[in-house]
This record gives C-alpha cells, sequence and structure tokens, in this order.
C-alpha cells in the first residue's frame, strides 16, 4: 500500500495489541439507552458523523517491524452494525452484553461494531465494543460530546479528523516528554529568579544543575517507589482467568447524594466513589476468610495525561489515541468503618497528585510494541500484578444529549482489564446522575450483581 493508505501506529496505541491475551482482550465496551432511536436515522448518524474520522476505515495489521494502520479495501457500514429485534428486558438485556463482551471481534475488518437493540424496554440499547488501539475511553467521550448535541435539533458542528501518517511522531513525544521531565527550566526562568546576570555570580548554573539533580532524584524515587510497591494479596479476585466474562450495571444514583456525603467530609466525589468499590472488595476478602489486618489490595486507575503533556505533542481536542497513564491506589480493605477507608482513601489520592507515576506508566506502556516479544510479559507482570481490580471514572456531560436526534437516557462504559485482573468497575456520571458497572471473569466473579449492590449499599453507612 501507499504511504497514505499505510502507516505505523503509535506505540501506545499499538502496546494495547501487543499486550493482549485470548483471555483478557483488550476491548472498551460502550452502552447508550436512547430514545426512540430507528435503524434508519442511526445508520444515516454513522455515515455522516461517525465515519468522519478516517481511522474508523482503518485496521491494526501486525507487519514488521511493527503494527500498521490499513485501510479497509471493502470497508462497508453493513459489517459493523447490527440491528437486534426483540423486546429485552433487564436481566435479558444485561446477559445479552454479557454474551457480545465474549464475542471476539473479526481481525479483518477495523475493529470496532454497533448493536442496535431498537425495541428494548425502557429505550433502545446501543452497544459499542472497540478495540483499545484505536482510543481510550476519554477520546470516545469526547467523540460522542461531539456528535450528541444538547439540543434535538441542533446538528454536531466540530467533528472528524483525517488519520495522518507521522513516522516520527513518537520518537518526538517520547524525547519531548523525558525533556519535560528531566530538564532544568529555560534561561529566561533563571534570569526571573536572579540567574546568570552580570554581578550574580553565575548562579544560574548552578541553580539549573540543582534543579536538574532534583528532577532525577524524582525521576528515581519515583520509579523505586513504583517497583517495590508490594503485590496484592492473594484471594478469589486473584485466580487465573477462564476468560469468560459477566457484566452488570446499577440504576442511576443522583449525584447529588454523592456531593453531600464529598461536602459533609471534606473530601471529593472520587474519594466517595473509591470508598464504595474499597468497601464491596474488603467484603469479598472477609468473605475468603483473609486475614484483614495484613492485607493489601490495589485498585488500577487510569489518569488522563493529556495536560501534562509537553505542548508541542498535546493530542488536538478530537483526536482519537491513548494518552493516560496508570496509578496504583491501595485500597484501605482491613479499614472497618465507611469513615475510615473514605479519609484514608483521600490522604492516598491526595498524594497521588503530584507523582509522576501516571506519565511513567505511559511511558511504560508505550514501550512494550517496541521491545522484543520476550520481554513484554516482564512489562505486563510490572503494571497487572500490582492490582487485582480496574477502576475506571469516567465523567461524562452535565446536561442531557441527543444522538441523531434522539434523547440519550444513560451511558455506561467498560474498560477493559489487562493482563491477569478479572474485575473491572466503571463508575460513569450524566446528566446529573451516577452508575456503576461491574464486568467480572467467571474464575473470579460467577455473579457481579452481589458485588455491585455492596457498592451502592456503602452509602447507607455514610452518617450523613
Amino acid at each position: 500500500m501507499s504511504q497514505k493508505e499505510s502507516h505505523l501506529l503509535l506505540p501506545v496505541d499499538s502496546a494495547w495489541l501487543a499486550l493482549e491475551r485470548p483471555e483478557n482482550p483488550m476491548t472498551i465496551t460502550v452502552m447508550l439507552r436512547v430514545e426512540g432511536l430507528t435503524e434508519a436515522r442511526f445508520r444515516e448518524f454513522l455515515r455522516i458523523y461517525w465515519m468522519a474520522w478516517e481511522r474508523f476505515s482503518f485496521m491494526p495489521v501486525r507487519r514488521a517491524p511493527g503494527w500498521w494502520w490499513e485501510e479497509d479495501p471493502v470497508f462497508s457500514l453493513h459489517h459493523h452494525l447490527e440491528v437486534v429485534p426483540g423486546e429485552f428486558g433487564h436481566q435479558a438485556l444485561q446477559d445479552w452484553v454479557s454474551a457480545r463482551l465474549n464475542q471476539p471481534l473479526p481481525d479483518y475488518r477495523p475493529l470496532w461494531k454497533f448493536w442496535l437493540l431498537p425495541d428494548a424496554e425502557g429505550g433502545a440499547a446501543l452497544l459499542l465494543r472497540m478495540h483499545h488501539c484505536y482510543a481510550d475511553g476519554l477520546s470516545l467521550l469526547g467523540i460522542f460530546e461531539r456528535l450528541c448535541p444538547p439540543s434535538p435539533q441542533q446538528a454536531p458542528v466540530l467533528y472528524g479528523a483525517p488519520e495522518q501518517a507521522d513516522m516520527g511522531r513518537w520518537s518526538r513525544a517520547a524525547n519531548a516528554w523525558l525533556r519535560e521531565l528531566t530538564a532544568s527550566e529555560s534561561p529566561q526562568a533563571d534570569a526571573a529568579r536572579g540567574g546568570d546576570i552580570p554581578g550574580n555570580g553565575g548562579t544560574a548554573g548552578r541553580n539549573a544543575l540543582e534543579r536538574a539533580t532534583w528532577r532525577s532524584l524524582k525521576l528515581v524515587n519515583e520509579l523505586s517507589q513504583f517497583l517495590v510497591e508490594p503485590e496484592d494479596t492473594d484471594s478469589s479476585l486473584n485466580r487465573a482467568l477462564l476468560g469468560r466474562r459477566q457484566c452488570r450495571w446499577s440504576q442511576p444514583v443522583a449525584l447529588e447524594r454523592f456531593r453531600h456525603i464529598a461536602t459533609a467530609t471534606g473530601v471529593t466525589i472520587n474519594d466517595v466513589l473509591l470508598s464504595c468499590v474499597a468497601s464491596a472488595v474488603r467484603k469479598r476478602l472477609v468473605a475468603d476468610n483473609t486475614d484483614m489486618d495484613e492485607a493489601v489490595l490495589h485498585a488500577a486507575v487510569p489518569v488522563d495525561i493529556r495536560s501534562r503533556l509537553p505542548a508541542d505533542i498535546k493530542p488536538e481536542p478530537g483526536t482519537l489515541g491513548n494518552y493516560f497513564g496508570t496509578v496504583f491506589v491501595p485500597l484501605p480493605v482491613d479499614g472497618e468503618s465507611s469513615l475510615e477507608r473514605l479519609f484514608r482513601i483521600k490522604h492516598e489520592t491526595r498524594k497521588l497528585k503530584k507523582s509522576w507515576q501516571p506519565g511513567l506508566a505511559w511511558a511504560l506502556a508505550g514501550s512494550a510494541s517496541v521491545i522484543p516479544e520476550a520481554w513484554r510479559q516482564p512489562v505486563a507482570d510490572l503494571f497487572y500484578r500490582k492490582a487485582s481490580t480496574v477502576v475506571s471514572n469516567v465523567p461524562g456531560t452535565r446536561d442531557e444529549r441527543y444522538l441523531a436526534g434522539c434523547r440519550i437516557l444513560e451511558q455506561m462504559f467498560w474498560v477493559p482489564q489487562a493482563g491477569d485482573i478479572g474485575l473491572g468497575v466503571s463508575i460513569v456520571s450524566y446528566a446529573g446522575q451516577i452508575q456503576f458497572g461491574v464486568v467480572a471473569d467467571e474464575a473470579v466473579m460467577a455473579d457481579p450483581e452481589p458485588f455491585l449492590d455492596d457498592c451502592l449499599q456503602e452509602l447507607d453507612l455514610f452518617p450523613y
């Protein structure tokens, strides 16, 4: 193929192909409940708006020296939209979505597909499955925000992006990121602090050296802390995976309920949400007869790093790709009260706010596709043996949105768990409400419903 039709994936995108395992595919799942959405409306929506992103007509192909984007020569929307008739009730819909999670996407086409259930009870259900190499959750969220305006009479204004070949992009990104991490500040900043100007004795050089030394020491310290973080306690949450998954999701809960607890306790809403997950995990460990005084358990939490990237490599709004790192938050599973767990989570999240861990994780994950295959498993273990669950927090819009002129009632995301992690918890906010979603490998959790209930029951334990 020509240069225009074929080019290398960025390592941060191809990493999700390099680290993929058959029993734990790296696929993002999105479900929207859309009032009155019909096949004709949605097909037109896909043709005009969705396909404005050229990447959706490309598929990743393994070819030396790595993974390449190649345009599908026989691309047709017919292959990427399936309409499923039937009046699916809540339980039937959850079982049907679980079955789709276990259905592989064909690797001879672009790795994404929509299913539309126009007659589902409570509003049409729209399901999207997409491989992580196309985009991270925030990229997808940004696309839906652009394509789903706040009024049924309003059409999307800014949308779409060309898929451009840029062979040197990753090299520039890596070099700029390292310079940002380790370099001393600019000469102008030195002068502003009394640097090398006549009469100051050359203090700017010493200041620059001190800052470079401090940054280098911080980098070593951050890496050391990441490497020596203890692995999770053996439990039913970290068994060998079977490759069969079940998913469940909650009814919407008013965002104001979480905000009230956060305000009363002086924490953030995100702290309250993570505390709910910690409580549910604790109940699982107690059921396993774990020694709770010695128990260690981490949650892998994706963190957007777009704002931390140097300006010359920061992605443009609406750009597809993977721009997040991962922090491993210790969950206070030994805490016996809801308030103790909440305040300890606050301490851990504050400690990680200034950490370089997300940027380091982003860079290390990106290395997976450019290192020899024999080294990939150690890189994967470095990340995925540090946690027993993935917790993703997807911030949606505060107002209701409309897809193809039809009101979106609910939205739900599930992200892949990666490696040997078999449990994923998704927390999605949209239009003043929050929903919890759980996906679990059957070896870890045959029925995710009780775990989901435990997450929500934690709210009743707060004395506010």
